[in-house]
């Protein structure tokens, strides 16, 4: 529902909370860190924040609850968006999830910052799960506090509905709070910690519940020193997929009549969600940078936004997370990885469908990825018709990311650039594909390794004698290679002179220009409405799939400190410029440049 559609007011907002019916509760109603078994979800309630700020809302996702606009512009409602003030019909309360965290299963996590406030269901029978984050301390909050801070708390804000607006399947973000509540943050884990103030947001989606919610029942393994708090508990297992799929699934539900066929049809299903998922984020320069099983959705939307980045200059190898020392959720790994979450949901569920049977329906997977990929990255270079040789096209992409990633290219201006290809004269496109790759030096800043070549030289003979102390902390062999072929690359990219770099990404470009403008020549010949009618075509496709706005680390930062000084104007402009992100209205597409220099060494790691 569009913004100003809804009628209801913060008294009538119509809960149904089904998943705390269907689910059971944790008994012990004490707000304390500790273990909880048997049970999906414990009740809570939100800490109080002192003198709550309200620094924007989304109209679109708040429209979601049916709610008029003159709600969130009432006095009292920055009470009930803090948490302050108790929203009628809600039942608060803090998810039970387990999860793999780089790969290492890590027991209980659960909902430690987050709540459950309820579902509301609008006048469209559309159900809308409604989550306060950094609302304070739950049973799962372990050694933290239950908060987030205004920088993570506008990150997450404003690329939750960046995504959305992109086209791209998310959880939606409806308000964001800040506070005069104080908490320290070490944001780099150097030791020097800072008082930051306290800041909630409204999340908003179909449901939370994600892979890790099914990794409770996990047993004690040989290799494993944790198990999941409702270990073996097969009997609650069963009803927690039985609600899941009749509640999200309806489709598998009514139309198999068996346990197995509809858990088996449900993982097919989550399959194909995560395949389209990743495949867009692959196609919009998206990285998630925490890709654990415990922020894997299983709607297929894009969860619990931390450490991620768009991508500026195309680097497959780029890692958006300080944290991850080991390049683990790297850009080109994420396609790999959600593919081993969905191997970890199995193993879940393996009590009830078997191991087999999940293996062969992991093809789902593979397949929704590849059919989406290509779609979209055929829409990105304006090819209104396929191949006949699905290999013609991938290769043709396949160079223009190899061009891409040699020369430091800005992944969102690049396809921006390719509009403008001239069929007939593709290489009078190069001045303008400069302008978007790094300069020389700036290249080298953008692949600094955190090793050198006689650490990894040690690391791969240590790996040799004792191979799995190596794979317990998620370290293969195939990593240790991949390391010192990218110390190998840096090198002798190190000794290219600025001219020899310059001729090396020249040489690159004109390579695909060369073979993007025959392609573009055989879709023309294939248009039945003849070459201009055909370049109209190929321009308004091109304009509706690549944006010119995206949600940069240094547009975001920009927009923190300003927020942190008290001015919330440019959170309020960026919201405002990311839901048009393909309007190029006062672009000049013949000016766009690479970005500056400093946006190449903003890090950003898990503190929130």
């Amino acid at each position: 529902m569009s913004a100003g559609g809804g009628t209801a007011t913060w008294e009538t907002l119509p809960f149904d909370n089904r998943s705390l019916r269907k689910l059971p509760i944790d008994p012990d109603k004490s707000n304390t860190i500790r273990q909880v078994p048997g049970a999906c979800f414990s009740l809570v309630q939100p800490d109080p924040l002192l003198n709550p700020k309200l620094v924007a809302v989304s109209p679109e996702a708040l429209g979601l609850l049916d709610l008029a606009p003159s709600e969130w512009q009432r006095p009292d409602a920055i009470e009930y968006l803090s948490g302050n003030k108790h929203i009628p019909g809600s039942r608060p309360a803090a998810h039970c999830y387990c999860g793999h965290q780089f790969g290492v299963f890590a027991g209980q996590l659960g909902d430690g910052a987050a709540m459950y406030l309820g579902e509301v269901v609008n006048a469209r029978g559309e159900r809308w799960e409604l989550q306060f984050k950094g609302s304070g301390k739950t049973p799962y909050s372990r050694m933290a506090d239950g908060r987030k801070v205004l920088r993570s708390s506008i990150r997450e804000f404003l690329c939750s509905e960046a995504m959305f607006h992109l086209g791209i399947p998310t959880t939606r973000a409806g308000s964001i709070v800040t506070s005069d509540s104080r908490v320290s943050r070490d944001t780099h884990y150097t030791g020097n910690a800072v008082m930051e103030r306290v800041s909630v947001i409204t999340r908003i989606a179909p449901t939370f519940i994600r892979f890790g919610s099914f990794e409770i029942f996990k047993p004690l393994l040989p290799g494993n020193d944790r198990a999941g708090p409702s270990a073996g508990q097969w009997e609650l297992m069963k009803k927690m997929l039985d609600f899941v799929v009749e509640s999200y699934f309806p489709q598998v539900w009514s139309k198999h009549s068996s346990d197995r066929e509809r858990y088996q049809h449900f993982f097919r299903e989550v399959c194909r969600l995560t395949g389209e998922l990743v495949a867009a984020w692959q196609c919009v320069g998206f990285c998630h940078g925490v890709l654990n099983t415990d922020n894997m959705s299983i709607l297929g939307l894009t969860l619990d936004y931390g450490p991620f980045g768009f991508l500026d200059a195309y680097n497959p190898d780029h890692v958006c997370n300080g944290s991850d020392d080991q390049g683990r959720y790297d850009f080109k790994s994420q396609k790999d990885i959600c593919k081993w979450n969905l191997q970890m949901f199995a193993v879940a569920i393996e009590h009830y469908l078997p191991a087999d049977v999940a293996k062969a329906e992991l093809k789902a997977y593979d397949d929704a990825f590849n059919a989406a990929y290509s779609a979209t990255m055929r829409k990105k270079l304006g090819l209104l018709h396929a191949a006949k040789d699905t290999a013609t096209d991938a290769a043709l992409i396949d160079t223009l990311l190899d061009a891409m990633a040699e020369s430091g290219a800005d992944f969102t201006n690049t396809f921006l650039v390719l509009s403008k290809l001239d069929l007939d004269a593709p290489e009078a496109l190069l001045p303008l594909i400069r302008r978007q790759q790094l300069p020389r030096e700036d290249a080298l800043r953008g692949r600094q390794s955190k090793h050198d070549p006689a650490q990894i030289l040690t690391m791969m003979s240590m790996y040799n004698a004792n191979a799995a102390a190596f794979q317990a902390h998620g370290i293969t062999l195939a990593y240790l290679q991949e390391q010192l072929m990218k110390l190998q690359r840096l090198s002798d990219l190190a000794d290219l002179s600025d001219a020899e770099y310059e001729e090396m990404c020249d040489g690159k470009w004109r390579a695909f220009l060369k073979l993007y403008a025959a392609r573009c020549r055989h879709d023309r010949d294939q248009h039945a409405g003849g070459g201009a009618q055909y370049l109209a075509a190929r321009a308004e496709l091109m304009a509706k799939t690549n944006p010119v706005f995206i949600l940069r680390n240094h547009i975001a930062q920009r927009a923190i400190e300003r927020a942190e000084k008290g001015d919330f104007s440019e959170v309020n402009d960026v919201l405002e410029r990311l839901r048009h992100p393909f309007d190029a209205k006062g672009v000049n597409i013949d000016k766009l440049t690479h970005v500056p220099a400093h946006a190449l060494d903003l890090c950003i790691t898990c503190s929130s």
